[in-house]
């Protein structure tokens, strides 16, 4: 017996994963602005759900906000982020006289306009969605308080109580469960008849794909990990998918520091341990490879692709940052395979 021989493990790779189009137009803005208009750039909330992401904005010189009331009067721009905002805070902007970059994503932005439509026609808008996420207040902060209402859950459209006479309809947040939202939307359907739905799906495909891929990934998986922050909804939608369909153990996880190793197969002569990994929308690739290379470096590793779809969707951004022109650093650090020569931005920019 080879003592020194390694575990056997199968890793399936789910794809797409991590940056989706949004994310990446999102982080592409505030790089662009920093090389405009120089450091600091703010941004109103993070721009995107991963530390990483943010750690790496700062070290180029952007200045994390929450409020624009922590803004000091400047003539440098504010981005708002990729979850979109209120109509009141490019409200407040103007009122300030503050240079404002809108970085919503095209897709949340796309169920902003669902939203105000419905209430143009007359309708009572009914948000499926998570309370508290940002995404949820940018979309019903497009209306006014007595024209929405979220729901939640199956139990939500059961206590919903409309005023009679009042059309309805919905829209959905982004980055929710396809199944969960499924079965919500067809309570809805069954109460409410004539509810109308969005003109176009409310899930965008870069939800719709990664949790397609999970799917595929974690029949039969002793383990599942989704590369991810605890406050990206998307990540812990596909958390959720992974146990749901089939794999033993689900759990999200930052970097490779965070993932239990003596809790994986370790046995030589055993079968091979079957492992999951996907990523958030969010979640750059550098940290991905991260992750592959130690199980590379740990296990007799094979790699087994899931693959639901290609993407090839790019979102342009504003097109008062479409002449700067972003260096191989940049790019790297926009396209989630950062260097440290991006991060430490070795390149004097």
């Amino acid at each position: 017996m080879n003592t020194h021989a390694k575990p056997p493990l199968i890793l399936r790779l789910c794809g797409p994963r991590g940056f989706c189009a949004g994310v990446d137009r999102a982080i592409q803005i505030v790089v662009l602005a920093l090389k405009k208009y120089g450091s600091p750039v703010y941004v109103r909330h993070e721009i995107v759900h991963n530390r990483y992401v943010v750690e790496g904005l700062e070290a180029r010189g952007a200045i994390f906000v929450e409020e624009l009331s922590e803004i000091p009067p400047t003539d440098q721009p504010v981005i708002f982020s990729a979850h979109g905002v209120p109509k009141s805070v490019p409200q407040d902007a103007k009122s300030k006289n503050l240079l404002f970059l809108d970085a919503t994503c095209p897709l949340v932005s796309k169920v902003h306009k669902q939203a105000v439509r419905h209430t143009r026609l007359g309708r009572h808008v009914l948000l499926i969605g998570h309370h508290g996420h940002p995404e949820v207040i940018g979309t019903m902060g497009q209306l006014e308080p007595d024209q929405v209402n979220l729901i939640e859950t199956v139990a939500d459209v059961d206590g919903f109580k409309p005023v009679e006479g009042r059309a309805l309809g919905f829209v959905t947040q982004t980055t929710l469960s396809v199944d969960d939202t499924a079965h919500i939307i067809e309570r809805l359907k069954s109460r409410f008849p004539q509810i109308a739905a969005p003109a176009a799906e409310s899930i965008c495909y870069a939800t719709t794909n990664r949790q397609s891929a999970v799917k595929q990934a974690a029949v039969g998986a002793d383990h599942f990990f989704v590369v991810g922050s605890p406050n990206s909804s998307n990540s812990m939608r596909l958390v959720e998918m992974a146990k749901r369909s089939g794999a033993k153990k689900s759990i999200l996880v930052h970097d490779a520091d965070d993932i239990p190793w003596n809790e994986i197969g370790t046995s030589a002569n055993g079968p091979a341990t079957i492992v999951g990994l996907s990523a958030g929308a969010s979640a750059p690739e550098v940290l991905i490879n991260e992750i592959i290379e130690t199980f590379r470096d740990k296990y007799d590793m094979k790699l087994e692709l899931a693959i639901a779809a290609i993407e090839d969707e790019e979102f342009m951004v504003m097109r008062s940052l479409r002449d700067i022109e972003l260096l191989a650093t940049d790019m790297a650090f926009v396209n989630g395979s950062r260097t440290q020569a991006a991060l430490s931005n070795s390149d004097g920019n």
